[in-house]
């Protein structure tokens, strides 16, 4: 009797499995922009995206491949590789340089593609030049994409260039269109489980406030270990304030200047990662008393300026995100929001006044 019914728990185990893997087989393909796809970020996120990294191992998608017109065959050398990849959860793939092919029904975007700072170019220039070429894809989303659409800002300056988006695209909600800080986010995690020598699933609650800059506030005055159970806050695990304030906020700060010394290309695989994480959580939630970083509109909660896209630490659920409220501020967390805060409002100043 017993071995008969463990046998019958064991069918009724394999039984769900199967209806589990029926569901999950049903779900209908989500169409997933990726702008500058031919460049290093783009080629290398397109690859994660199709073997499940961002979205889980049972959602199918197609790629909507999109560049400027003299990168047509990296846009089709990217598709042909991923083709050649055999994904099973690649269910298309749409390359283009014509926006209303590419930007058509998407319902997730991650905009990779921006003019970089070359030499000799003034800050005030690369912001002009950026926010007309956002300014452009803002109406593409409100023309051609889903009212649904979920956007992640990658190409720098990112936060401002999110705010341009969500200006140009008044049929979307604000809500939906974010910046990329999950970069410094996980940048800062690493360093954390570095200096403590623990693994980097067991940091939680890091925060990166502001712009993704050089003005950035990494801060761990929430910042916790998880370990067996049991919560210690990391700064009573490292008790070493002068670091935390000088050695650790520098290298997140500065670790793009420090990788691009190092390899001469900025980050490109981590960068990837960053916005698979970044997604992922958005779309499917965050854990249970957790918080991760992200670039969104400013209503000027915890005393950032109002109407620009800013760093807050952020839950999600149910696909829509929301700051941490209630949060006691250092003085010197003060101090460092507001040189930030300075910094977004003199990029909206100089992106739309060009």
């Amino acid at each position: 009797e017993k071995s008969l019914s463990k046998s019958l728990r064991r069918l009724n185990n394999i039984r769900n499995q199967l209806e589990a893997a029926v569901k999950d087989n049903s779900k209908e393909p989500v169409r997933v922009l990726i702008t500058g796809a031919s460049g290093n970020i783009g080629y290398s996120l397109s690859f994660m995206i199709a073997q499940g990294r961002m979205f889980g191992p049972n959602q199918p998608v197609i790629l909507h491949l999109f560049d400027l017109p003299n990168n047509i065959g990296g846009l089709k050398g990217v598709s042909m590789e991923l083709t050649d990849g055999a994904f099973k959860l690649l269910r298309g793939i749409v390359y283009s340089t014509d926006p209303a092919v590419a930007f058509k029904d998407v319902d997730y975007a991650i905009m990779c593609g921006a003019r970089p700072r070359t030499q000799g170019m003034e800050r005030k220039d690369l912001l002009s030049v950026n926010a007309k070429i956002f300014e452009e894809q803002g109406k593409y989303f409100d023309t051609y994409a889903k009212k649904t659409v979920k956007v992640c800002v990658v190409g720098n300056p990112a936060n401002t260039n999110a705010l341009i988006l969500a200006k140009n695209a008044p049929s979307i909600n604000f809500k939906n269109f974010t910046a990329l800080t999950r970069l410094d986010h996980n940048r800062a995690v690493g360093q954390l489980a570095e200096k403590l020598k623990i693994d980097n699933d067991k940091i939680k609650n890091v925060t990166i406030w502001g712009n993704h800059s050089t003005t950035q506030h990494p801060d761990v005055d929430y910042c916790v270990v998880e370990d067996d159970n049991n919560t210690y806050p990391v700064k009573s695990m490292i008790a070493d304030d002068k670091w935390i304030q000088n050695e650790f906020i520098k290298t997140v700060q500065q670790r793009g200047a420090a990788i691009i010394a190092a390899r001469k290309i900025s980050s490109v695989a981590s960068t990837a990662t960053a916005i698979c994480d970044h997604m992922r959580d958005w779309i499917n939630g965050t854990p249970e008393g957790q918080w991760v970083s992200m670039g969104v509109m400013s209503k000027g909660e915890y005393g950032a300026p109002t109407d620009v896209v800013f760093s807050f630490p952020v839950t999600c659920k149910n696909g829509e995100w929301k700051i941490v409220d209630n949060l006691k501020l250092s003085e010197f967390s003060k101090e460092k929001l507001a040189i930030t805060g300075k910094e977004l409002l003199e990029e909206r100043t100089m992106a739309l006044n060009k």
